[in-house]
């Protein structure tokens, strides 16, 4: 089977925004191009790319070679079921039916908590959403639940025998899948949001009671004419999380 090519346009020639949605060669790029994507175009992924992504993605490092991801992937009517089985049940249920662990943990301490408040203004403030309005803010937060527009969507879960460790090793495939994505030109958004809605999503995908289930990813084309595909989310300087010893 021919492997899809990775886009060819020359880096030199591109505005910030359109650098930003390019494939990826170099993985300095792709980390640098990745971002969040909150917009995507009705446009699906062709099942033997996703293929591909996952089977590239088992090379991520695990400890003790455990590999201890679950993945599923959907696309198509099953996925606009699911879709809709959950706009239903926001209905009774807007905050969902609970999540298996802690999304954010309990008394979130800053500088944690201060990151998380300011992303989360820069969001509303980018797309002209006043602080008081709640229901616009519900109303964004409600197009997790939509995959924002992507025609692909992948779920993870893990066996609830593993540990922290083995949970660094499914977030190490999550970010592989990731930047797999920028080479061949795709974005992604990985989606905790999802977790909320733990009981129906393992009942709808038939995921067994001795996993966990994580989180979901939204994989597709970015929309390039989105305002809130040009979020830019800041980064820590380097002196403030990193310690250099006998250097």
């Amino acid at each position: 089977m021919a492997q899809p090519k990775p886009s060819s346009s020359s880096p030199s020639s591109s505005p910030p925004q359109r650098k930003r949605l390019r494939a990826s060669a170099r993985v300095s790029d792709a980390l640098a191009t990745r971002f969040s994507c909150r917009a995507f175009l009705p446009k699906a992924v062709d099942k033997a790319l996703v293929q591909q992504l996952l089977q590239h993605a088992s090379r991520a490092p695990s400890g003790g070679n455990l590999q201890p991801w679950h993945v599923w992937a959907l696309s198509g009517e099953p996925l606009k079921k699911l879709v809709t089985d959950v706009g239903v049940a926001m209905r009774d249920k807007p905050g969902g039916l609970g999540s298996e662990y802690h999304i954010y943990p309990p008394n979130l301490t800053d500088p944690y908590e201060a990151r998380r408040r300011d992303i989360g203004a820069r969001l509303y403030e980018l797309l002209g959403i006043a602080r008081e309005d709640k229901m616009a803010k519900l109303g964004q937060l409600a197009k997790n639940f939509e995959f924002f527009g992507a025609q692909t969507a992948l779920f993870f879960a893990i066996d609830k025998q593993m540990q922290e460790g083995q949970w660094s090793d499914l977030g190490m495939f999550l970010q592989s899948i990731m930047l797999l994505a920028r080479e061949y030109g795709l974005h992604t958004c990985p989606q905790e949001a999802w977790a909320v809605w733990a009981p129906l999503i393992k009942k709808f995908l038939n995921i067994p009671d001795h996993m966990t289930f994580f989180c979901g990813m939204a994989l597709g084309h970015a929309d390039p004419h989105a305002v809130v595909n040009q979020l830019e989310s800041p980064r820590a300087a380097l002196e403030d999380y990193a310690t250099f010893v006998g250097f």
